[in-house]
């Protein structure tokens, strides 16, 4: 499954973020990456590349040029497939009960954490495809200068959309425990 979504009582254990960044009395709410969908041109750019490949590696007989014609397919296969894929597997969206925190990267990490208490608003956007593979985008609206955050193909994006509804709701019901 690709988007734990639960009620706060049913949470499932978080995948993209280790327990110890928690914060005390932190528990993660909804843990999820971006749609696989965005893996079918990786896919595409595979199958044509080993195809091509193997059509010229048959046309040319020789076996300096058969080697230059699988350096090169390789080099492709890495940088338009396997580069993608690892960008895909390491980008995280997690919804906490007191934060929205997005992680990206393997060797150099991105993380962004939003505070709940910071939301103001939150919406999703779906086009057809979307709606047909059941994702779409996330946007979620802050208290800063900074307007938005889009988190593109979000898979179950009405259930999570809601889920941070539902947080935000209690989140403002709960009484302050500021001076404020």
């Amino acid at each position: 499954m690709w988007c734990t979504c639960a009620p706060l009582g049913d949470r499932l254990t978080p995948v993209a973020i280790s327990p110890k960044l928690l914060t005390e009395g932190e528990s993660v709410v909804v843990d999820t990456r971006t749609h696989p969908k965005v893996l079918v041109g990786q896919g595409l750019v595979l199958v044509i590349t080993l195809a091509l490949a193997i059509f010229l590696d048959r046309l040319v007989d020789n076996g300096i040029g058969s080697l230059l014609v699988w350096i090169l397919a390789l080099a492709v296969i890495v940088w338009w497939v396997i580069r993608p894929f690892l960008d895909w597997l390491t980008a995280t969206y997690t919804i906490t009960t007191k934060r929205l925190i997005t992680r990206e990267g393997l060797i150099a990490r991105r993380g962004h954490d939003i505070p709940l208490m910071r939301i103001s608003d939150v919406a999703f956007d779906q086009g057809i495809v979307d709606r047909m593979l059941s994702c779409g985008t996330l946007v979620v609206s802050d208290a800063s200068t900074h307007g938005s955050v889009r988190l593109h193909d979000i898979p179950q994006v009405e259930t999570v959309q809601r889920t941070l509804s539902d947080l935000l709701g209690k989140l403002h019901e709960s009484p302050r425990n500021d001076d404020a």
